[in-house]
């Protein structure tokens, strides 16, 4: 009993004395310190690698926009995951924690673990092809695993898309096994137009034409002057014209739109309607035919 009563004492001495609170001080101001440092680390080399990034702009060796966005932002993760695990090792080591231990540990739980952590591993190299291939970029237009939409960030395990009404996915990049890439090359607006069977096809054909030649110089989008390709369909009540324009990646529907809008203007400054829905009626008693 004795002996309870004194290391009760020696444990309630320590407690109560103020060297242990001066080194629960010491050590919680240590590692408030390396949190605070390993921030501030983080924060002025992303601000230091952007700039170093913008600088690239000006010098010899240049790479594209969509490129460049890409590998800022990989650089900008690998510093933080660095800087933060590093410091997560000095605040074990601030509260005694045997490293070296802990690290031998690790490795021989990692093999464990290891058959668990595949598809993890999967989606680490798989990102690495997707960046070192330029598969896609930050800022593309891709389509991949049922999701379309803008590459917002591809880290080193997923690559997360907005898609055009806001949603964001965050896909593994172990799932992104095929890829359509809409932003590398030119696109296509494709209109078609419906004119009735009373108009003159080659004039209005001819009309259009002549449109289309005036585009090119109101419209910077345009690569070239619109093709007018002729008769794509023969509907019921009207024939279908289309007309194709090479734009800039991802514009192909803002200037079918446009499209769209000039030539209609264009055929009602020429007194060509649009075809309206049709209804024929037939009479039994007098045989006659009425549109």
């Amino acid at each position: 009993m004795e002996f309870i009563e004194e290391e009760f004492n020696a444990i309630w001495d320590r407690i109560s004395g103020p060297e242990l609170w001066i080194d629960i001080s010491i050590v919680f101001f240590r590692i408030v310190l390396i949190i605070l440092l390993a921030s501030l680390i983080v924060k002025v080399g992303t601000k230091l690698i952007s700039r170093i990034f913008r600088k690239r702009d000006k010098g010899p060796f240049r790479i594209t926009e969509r490129r460049e966005n890409t590998l800022k932002k990989l650089v900008q993760n690998t510093l933080s995951y660095v800087v933060y695990f590093t410091a997560f090792l000095m605040v074990l080591d601030t509260l005694t924690i045997p490293i070296g231990a802990l690290l031998a540990g690790a490795g021989v739980a990692g093999l464990a673990i290891g058959f668990g952590t595949q598809n993890l591993v999967r989606d680490i190299i798989t990102g690495f092809f997707i960046i070192f291939e330029d598969q896609f970029s930050v800022g593309d237009y891709v389509r991949t695993s049922g999701v379309e939409g803008i590459v917002e960030e591809i880290g080193l395990r997923t690559t997360k898309v907005m898609s055009w009404t806001g949603e964001l996915h965050i896909i593994p990049n172990g799932n992104v096994t095929q890829v359509t890439n809409f932003s590398i090359h030119n696109s296509i607006a494709v209109v078609d137009l419906n004119v009735p069977y009373e108009s003159d096809i080659a004039k209005v054909e001819k009309i259009i034409g002549e449109l289309l030649l005036e585009l090119p110089e109101q419209y910077e989008q345009l690569k070239a002057v619109p093709e007018m390709l002729g008769v794509q369909m023969l509907e019921t009540s009207h024939v279908v014209l289309r007309v194709i324009a090479e734009v800039n990646p991802m514009e192909h529907w803002a200037m079918a739109r446009i499209l769209r809008k000039e030539i209609k203007g264009r055929l009602e400054e020429r007194g060509i309607d649009i075809p309206l829905p049709r209804l024929v009626m037939y009479s039994r008693e007098d045989g006659n035919i009425d549109n």
